[in-house]
């Protein structure tokens, strides 16, 4: 490797981005001893198009890692979803405590990373990567705002577009996603309930209504990305449509009103065909970076949250001097895990893309006491979808997280 100049700040891992995937990266790195930046271009707290819901496993591995729901301030328990059928049939999934919440990425993240700087982790916002150099030996970052950062490994946690990989020349030119996603925060006090609505135009996406604990709701939908010179256009109009729409207007109450712009953004799903390393393995993609969505539901937390934390694992068992055992740790893992339950997930929303599968699913989850509570757990990934092939990533314990936590 070529001799940096004295001002290069060395660390052992840089993590870049400050989300979900990186901030857990960065925390198990500390934790584990090792020398940590995480380099944002943002300053946080800042905004971030979500729909905030965090599902049963993504509030598990917030647990593991330590954050306290009572630093999130717009933090919401939720106790039950609502789903609407395209036929307008309504059932109610009860969820046990601590199996769902709602929280503004905004708060969230930040945080996340206050938890990642207490474990050690160096938090260097306003540093956007703007160059990358690599050896057998390590990378080096060129950063604006906060100077070259030389480390032995990086973690690209830095979003559907991400520069790391693009540096490396890995980028996908003209991606833009599988899903797509519009959101608006609408203050509404009477919309406390958690709702999916089943739209038949939509599927096999959806549109919500997420509450916030400040009496505002998250509200959009998101669709598989379809092609064409009029799609954002068309995508754009389907929107202004839904807050008319009758059952959503009847959730939301009378008197609700937006409280922020409408904001939309890509949603990549596509982890078992995508690269999820680089640089002779020095580089390793986590979250957005790793297109590791899920293709069903488009959610995004708990997947960010799992890559980050088995990319900072996968450094940890290599050491510093095998890159190479690091990368083939970090693909076995996320072949024989998540990517397995991405493949059947993607083969089960073939069922919801038509009106009529998705009649029959709502109908069959609210047919029983025994199919509410087995399809809440389901969808809210209490369990993986491919628990039979992927048993390390199911949590056998049954209860939810932060059973020891008042709130």
């Amino acid at each position: 490797m070529d001799r940096d100049p004295p001002d290069v700040a060395t660390v052992d891992v840089a993590v870049v981005g400050g989300g979900p995937a990186g901030a857990a990266a960065a925390i198990e790195l500390a934790r584990a001893g090792l020398e940590v930046a995480v380099l944002d271009r943002a300053t946080f707290p800042r905004d971030k198009c979500c729909g905030d819901g965090l599902t049963t496993g993504a509030l598990r591995r917030l647990d593991e890692l330590g954050l306290d729901p009572a630093a999130v301030a717009s933090w919401q328990a939720v106790d039950a979803c609502h789903l609407r059928s395209p036929s307008g049939r309504e059932v109610v999934l009860g969820l046990p405590e601590h199996h769902a919440a709602v929280a503004r990425r905004a708060d969230l993240d930040a945080a996340l990373l206050d938890v990642a700087r207490s474990a050690g982790a160096k938090v260097i916002e306003g540093c956007a990567v703007d160059g990358l150099r690599w050896s057998a030996d390590g990378v080096t970052l060129g950063a604006s705002g906060g100077g070259p950062v030389a480390a032995r490994y990086v973690i690209g946690a830095d979003g559907m577009w991400s520069p790391v990989r693009r540096a490396l020349g890995l980028a996908e030119p003209g991606y833009l996603g599988e899903w797509h996603a519009f959101r608006q925060y609408v203050r509404a006090p009477a919309a406390r309930a958690m709702r999916v609505w089943f739209d038949a135009d939509l599927l096999p996406g959806y549109a919500w209504s997420f509450p916030l604990a400040d009496g505002v709701a998250n509200v959009g939908y998101g669709v598989l990305r379809r092609g064409g010179p009029r799609a954002g256009a068309a995508m754009a109009a389907r929107w202004r449509a839904l807050l008319g729409e009758a059952h959503v207007a009847a959730a939301l109450g009378d008197g609700a009103t937006p409280e922020a712009p409408v904001k939309a953004w890509p949603i990549p799903a596509r982890l078992p065909r995508t690269v999820v390393s680089g640089a002779g393995g020095r580089v390793l993609f986590a979250g957005d970076a790793a297109r590791a969505a899920d293709p069903l539901t488009g959610e995004g937390i708990g997947q960010a949250l799992e890559t980050g934390m088995e990319a900072a694992r996968a450094v940890l068992a290599a050491g510093p001097r095998r890159p190479d055992a690091a990368a083939g740790r970090y693909r076995r893992r996320l072949a024989h895990g998540l990517s397995t339950d991405h493949r059947l997930a993607a083969r089960l929303s073939q069922i919801l893309a038509v009106e009529a599968g998705a009649r029959v699913a709502v109908r069959a989850a609210g047919a029983t006491g025994w199919g509410r509570r087995e399809f809440a757990r389901w969808l809210f990934e209490d369990y993986p979808r491919a628990a039979l092939v992927t048993p390390g990533r199911w949590h056998r314990g049954g209860g939810g997280a932060y059973r020891s936590t008042p709130r």
